[in-house]
């Protein structure tokens, strides 16, 4: 279930009268964790491919949970008091390096238990049997935090921004789990006036480009500015290294290094002319 954009935070009463459900946002990878008993979890994002490899203490760790345990979470990395999105774009070799990074999966919602399918159940009872379910596990596996009193939620909103909580989710208390689309049962709330966008190229040096080439979703295609600081540059760098396709010149933007497969990016856009501000990468 993805959960649609909204520009304010619902009421207790807003998402079909049942009561809702508000969990903090994180900044992470979306994942389907599978326990699988003796063979190696699965860890399915949102494109289907599988994350174990990746992060592999996160896989030890769903491993150990009981078979057929299905949790949907987000994959995080945490490094200096503050969530670290840009970790999760980085090797797996180079984080293992970076000893004061720490990798997390933050479960939201229990798809099934062992030997039993409980995307039916509403959202209160699901939520009630993944805290049984994850009573006793320790990190890096833990439940979100999540409320159904809103002051509370755009308290603790408020109060964790300095850590890169991006907002909040807000699910209808009495929503089943349905993985075709959350229509209204699921929306999200972002504090930053931000958009996300795809990036299509790449200027500069590729092992540290100057700017982004970007589509936005409404079919405007603009340059980042200013020039990436030298951390954004590594970031992308390191992200777009196996995408990079031969060098081209662009009509608009001159010599560019055009992706084999496009990233995502969030910006900010403002002003007419629009100029577009890189924030960070997204994950798939």
């Amino acid at each position: 279930m993805r959960p649609a954009a909204v520009p304010a935070v619902p009421p207790a009463d807003g998402l079909g009268g049942a009561g809702v459900q508000y969990e903090l946002k994180l900044d992470g990878f979306r994942c389907v964790a599978f326990a699988r008993g003796g063979q190696p979890a699965f860890l399915q994002s949102r494109s289907g491919r599988d994350l174990a490899a990746e992060f592999p203490p996160i896989a030890a760790a769903v491993a150990r949970l009981p078979e057929g345990l299905v949790l949907d979470a987000e994959l995080v990395a945490w490094r200096g008091g503050r969530f670290a999105f840009g970790e999760l774009l980085r090797t797996r070799q180079a984080r293992a390096a970076a000893p004061d990074t720490a990798l997390g999966l933050i479960a939201f919602d229990l798809l099934a238990l062992p030997g039993r399918d409980v995307r039916r159940l509403p959202l209160t009872d699901r939520r009630r049997l993944l805290l049984a379910a994850l009573a006793d596990v320790p990190p890096p596996i833990q439940p979100v935090m999540a409320t159904t009193d809103r002051a509370e939620a755009l308290e603790w909103m408020d109060r964790l921004a300095a850590t890169g909580v991006e907002g909040l989710v807000c699910k209808a208390a009495g929503s089943s789990y349905r993985p075709r689309g959350a229509g209204h049962a699921w929306v999200k709330y972002r504090r930053s006036d931000t958009v996300d966008a795809t990036v299509h190229a790449l200027t500069g040096p590729p092992r540290r480009p100057h700017a982004l080439i970007v589509r936005l979703d409404d079919g405007r295609v603009l340059a980042t500015t200013p020039r990436l600081t030298p951390p954004q540059a590594r970031e992308v760098a390191e992200a777009a290294r196996a995408h990079l396709g031969p060098p081209t010149t662009d009509p608009d933007h001159g010599p560019v290094h055009p992706l084999t497969t496009p990233l995502r990016a969030e910006l900010t856009v403002t002003g007419r002319p629009p100029a577009a501000v890189f924030v960070r990468l997204r994950g798939d």
